[in-house]
């Protein structure tokens, strides 16, 4: 067992590599009653057309990484969530772009909900009658989903940044590409991405690191798991322009809603030089549009925008895009004005007093996340994924300079990578 302390955090992690492949990491926090457990697989939405070495390169059908995640808690006899509550815990699972995760929460019982969490991934029950009848349910899922205001123009923006990248694919799928999905389309992902070498366990709380890790590795040494080989990814080539410049979708709502994303060039790095591009652009976007800020004070006093304007960055694999936007009651003038203002601060560039302001902002919502197990064991995972420590973060946020981010200001507004996307209840007049 390796032993990772960090003491500008003052906290230690316990991670094993099993014979298997697979990864656990042990976070212990002394004083916690609640202990929280992911068992996550390195695999989203995104990955749908893929080569595991040594075999023939497979397309499966868009949602299907969504679909497996909820047919893996079907048992042939019981409720996994019941067992979960017999043992006093909360279960849950979700998936994103980039991978899915199962999880639990609770504060009495762990080892019987982790060797629980570990069992029922690790077994999974897929029939033609349960897949045929899960269609119906995820169909119902994403219409649902196509009255949603704030998910349409969210993913409306998506699908105008990107035409052949499969993140521009709603998660869920569509009810026509989930119609293709069988029972041996979903053993064929599941055997490919849920192989331990393939996952990570990361449990964190009042908990005896040497305790989970002989629990686990017990646990896996009572099954065989075939070696498998690496799993590449297959990518189009994505253009460097947006899909489309604007989206106008109709839809039932008392204040239209405006989203407006600018596409950057998908990262060529990974692990810490990623980190840094990533928290130096969330950075820069926090000192132009938090709500402390003077953009944000301006269009809030105009009546532009209301308390749920707000911002996001996100990059990984083939792509990198920001938003910026929430309700308004003049879309049109809302990306004006924000235009005006970027314009009229690219010239002096940012300022040291705020940018000093937003940085310790940042530092201390990272030190209170250290407080929440939630946040940690599921941050931890998303960038491990991407050869990222989660507590290189302190550290980089530290060392970004003003000068750092005024350049990642100027290189990230191009105004002919942006696109718009306008949800509101008529067609303009």
């Amino acid at each position: 067992m390796q032993r990772i302390p960090y003491p500008h955090l003052g906290e230690t992690i316990y991670h094993e590599t099993l014979d298997n492949g697979l990864h656990v990491f042990v976070l212990p926090k002394e004083g916690f009653q609640k202990t929280y457990a992911t068992f996550t697989t390195q695999y989203g939405s995104i990955d749908n057309f893929f080569q595991v070495q040594g075999k023939e390169a497979v397309r499966v059908p868009d949602g299907i990484a969504h679909f497996l995640e909820h047919k893996m808690f079907e048992e042939p006899e019981g409720d996994i969530f019941a067992t979960f509550a017999t043992n006093g815990a909360s279960a849950n699972a979700f998936t994103s772009f980039d991978r899915t995760a199962y999880l639990f929460s609770s504060t009495d019982r762990y080892l019987e909900n982790l060797t629980t969490l570990i069992n029922f991934v690790q077994n999974p029950y897929f029939t033609d009658e349960n897949v045929e009848k899960e269609k119906g349910i995820i169909g119902q899922e994403i219409k649902m989903y196509e009255d949603n205001a704030d998910w349409r123009s969210y993913y409306g923006l998506i699908e105008s940044l990107y035409a052949k990248h499969p993140i521009h694919i709603d998660i869920a799928g569509t009810v026509a590409s989930i119609a293709e999905i069988t029972k041996e389309s979903l053993y064929e992902c599941y055997n490919t991405f849920y192989h331990p070498s393939n996952m990570s366990l990361f449990v964190v709380g009042g908990v005896d690191p040497q305790e989970v890790i002989t629990l686990v590795k017990d646990n896996q040494a009572a099954k065989t798991f075939p070696p498998q080989g690496d799993i590449k990814r297959f990518f189009p080539e994505e253009p460097a322009d947006v899909k489309e410049a604007r989206r106008l979708i109709i839809l039932p709502v008392s204040l239209p809603k405006c989203l407006m994303g600018f596409k950057e060039e998908a990262p060529s790095v990974t692990g810490k030089p990623l980190l840094v591009r990533e928290l130096t652009t969330k950075l820069m976007l926090d000192v132009l549009f938090s709500s402390s800020s003077e953009i944000y004070q301006t269009l809030y006093d105009d009546q532009l925008i209301s308390d749920n304007f707000g911002h996001e960055y996100n990059c990984s694999d083939g792509y990198a895009f920001s938003i910026v936007g929430g309700d308004t009651k003049d879309p049109e003038q809302l990306i004006a004005r924000i235009r005006e203002e970027v314009e009229k601060r690219k010239e002096a560039g940012l300022d040291e007093v705020t940018f000093e302001r937003s940085r310790k902002k940042k530092i201390g919502s990272f030190l209170r996340m250290m407080n929440s197990p939630e946040s940690i064991a599921n941050e931890y995972t998303k960038y491990r994924f991407k050869g990222i420590d989660l507590f290189d973060i302190l550290p980089v946020y530290e060392q970004i300079t003003l000068d750092d981010v005024n350049r990642r200001f100027r290189d990230h507004f191009d105004w002919s990578k942006l696109a718009v996307s306008i949800v509101q209840s008529r067609e303009p007049s």
